[in-house]
């Protein structure tokens, strides 16, 4: 991959959309334990009634940590149990967008190249690959989850080399795979010679204020922190890895590119970030691509960070909003989606607007819903397909429940009322009404 030397008046008016941005919005102090401005949900026009909902849903889901921020501010800040703002908990896989930065900084350095064979980092022999199938991996297929290894293995985690196997090109196939991400940490350390906990303190916990460390856990590395720290995170990912006047990571190629789509094989992914608002996504341990948007209800330009157990950093930079949840999740969901959907639908209650992206118009497929009333069970008939998207959808159009490829779902967390059942299937789609008793 070459790179040409890029003016310096080029490059301040690269930054200056960002710069200009900078001064709208707010940034904490980096001490962790100096105030942080808030702004109230009175004071932004937002429908306070509308809160206790939102924090009902959070709770019921097991949440233990969240906050919203508008323009920096913080404008919700809710926790639950003993957990309290110090807490530490997990990000799981929503740490991966801390990787991408990190990579994005290394190569700005001059210490990595994306173009370049992971070999030159780790060694010949870190896969289960022939020579040649090895070779033509690079930094670039880790970033995209396009490597080509195998996923389906029965330890998706597993970074040792007769777990790493040929399946397709680089390049040619996207799957959620998470041990060729790890193996990118320890490229990112083989190439800047630092502890991926020395390389996040100094490249960005400190210029910050961020509290958290990586911790070894099985095969996987998992960053902790407190929610707070989360949020610090999404700020500066709003304001394009500027901190307040502190540009954090100048590569603004990289980080346009970090943040939109990086293949076109799942269009919904970038350099280890959820894009929403595309025409089709892809989600984990399948090679189906859904046509529509990945969250319904989020703004068409939010990105996410999104990890097992309903970890969630989501960045809205056209309403100002950072939204971030930590807690548990009972369905155990590497990607929570539609968990974070559903923050989404409530949030845009209190916010008093729908920041809702509309899907396509497709084709039609055939659907039927028995029995119709229904009180604790439905039973969905559709053509048969290999991958099929169930959205259920309450008089409002919010999502409360999505599934795949299941015909049995059940309803008696629903509320009794009106509800308009979708299937989606490759290029086409159906509706039908539900009432529920």
């Amino acid at each position: 991959m070459h790179f040409m030397k890029i003016p310096v008046s080029i490059v301040c008016f690269l930054l200056l959309p960002f710069a200009l941005r900078a001064q709208t919005l707010y940034f904490p102090p980096t001490s962790p334990a100096a105030t942080w401005d808030t702004v109230s949900p009175v004071a932004l026009g937002w429908c306070t009634d509308a809160v206790d909902e939102l924090y009902s849903y959070l709770e019921a889901e097991d949440t233990k940590g969240f906050i919203v921020l508008k323009d920096g501010k913080i404008a919700l800040e809710q926790y639950f149990g003993s957990f309290a703002r110090d807490s530490f908990w997990y990000w799981a896989s929503a740490g991966k967008t801390l990787t991408a930065f990190l990579v994005g900084k290394a190569q700005e350095e001059n210490n990595l190249s994306l173009g370049a064979p992971t070999a030159d980092y780790l060694g010949d022999g870190w896969s289960g690959c022939s020579p040649d199938q090895e070779g033509r991996i690079t930094v670039w297929h880790q970033l995209t989850m396009t490597t080509g290894l195998d996923d389906r293995i029965p330890d998706n985690d597993c970074t040792i080399d007769s777990c790493l196997l040929y399946l397709a090109d680089p390049g040619t196939r996207w799957a959620y795979h998470n041990a060729p991400y790890t193996l990118l940490e320890r490229v990112l350390s083989a190439a800047t010679g630092n502890t991926l906990n020395s390389y996040t303190n100094s490249r960005l916990k400190t210029k910050t204020g961020m509290r958290g460390l990586w911790l070894p856990i099985g095969f996987n590395n998992v960053y902790f922190s407190d929610v707070r720290s989360m949020a610090r995170f999404g700020l500066l990912i709003q304001n394009g890895c500027v901190w307040q006047s502190d540009t954090l990571l100048s590569d603004t190629a990289y980080v346009r590119q970090m943040t939109n789509t990086s293949q076109t094989l799942n269009r919904a992914y970038g350099y280890l970030w959820w894009l929403n608002g595309k025409s089709s996504f892809m989600l984990p341990t399948s090679q189906f691509v859904f046509p529509g948007a990945l969250l319904p209800a989020a703004p068409a330009d939010m990105v996410a960070a999104l990890g097992r157990d309903g970890q969630i950093l989501s960045v809205a930079p056209s309403s100002g909003l950072v939204v971030v949840r930590m807690g548990a999740a009972a369905d155990n969901n590497p990607v929570p989606t539609q968990l974070c959907n559903g923050i989404w639908q409530r949030l845009n209650a209190v916010i008093c607007s729908s920041t809702a992206v509309e899907g396509p118009d497709m084709p039609r497929i055939t659907l039927s819903v028995f029995p119709n009333p229904a009180h604790t069970s439905i039973r969905i008939d559709y053509p048969e397909s290999p991958h099929t998207l169930i959205r259920i959808t309450d008089a409002s159009g919010k999502v409360v429940l999505q599934a795949v490829n299941q015909r049995d779902i059940r309803i008696e967390a629903l509320p009794p009322g009106l509800y308009t059942v979708t299937a989606i299937q490759a290029d086409k789609q159906t509706t039908a009404r539900l009432v529920k008793r």
